[in-house]
C-alpha cells in the first residue's frame, strides 16, 4: 500500500474544517493554511483570489473515494485535488497513516 499526500484550496477556513468531519478513514491528517494567495487563469483572465489550503495524507487505496467526495462537497465547479506520493518518511509515521485509513477490508 502506497501513501499519498493530496492537495486542495478551500475558499475559507470553516469550508476546510468541514471536509474531515464528512469523509471518515479516507484521511489520517489534514493541514489547514489558511489565508494563502492563488493566481489562476479562469475563463480568459488572471484571477487572485485569497484561499486556504488543504494538505491531507491519505493512501493508494482511500484516494479514489476521497477525490469523489471532495469533488461532491466542494464548492468550486473545479476544486484543486492533486496527489503526490510521499515517497519517504519515518515508518512509524506511515505505519499510523495506513492504520488510520484502513480500507474496506480492514475495517
Amino acid at each position: 500500500m502506497k501513501n499519498a499526500s493530496l492537495d486542495m484550496g478551500a475558499y475559507d477556513t470553516s469550508h476546510a474544517r468541514s471536509i474531515p468531519d464528512v469523509t471518515p478513514h479516507h484521511m489520517a491528517c489534514v493541514n489547514i493554511v489558511p489565508a494563502i494567495e492563488s493566481i489562476y487563469h479562469l475563463e480568459g483572465k488572471v484571477t487572485r483570489d485569497s484561499e486556504t489550503l488543504m494538505i491531507i495524507k491519505t493512501t493508494d487505496d482511500r484516494y479514489p473515494e476521497l477525490e469523489r467526495r471532495v469533488k461532491e462537497l466542494h464548492s468550486y465547479s473545479t476544486p484543486e485535488v492533486i496527489a503526490m506520493r510521499i515517497e519517504r518518511g519515518s515508518e512509524q509515521y506511515l505505519q499510523w497513516l495506513r492504520d488510520s485509513t484502513p480500507n474496506d477490508e480492514t475495517r
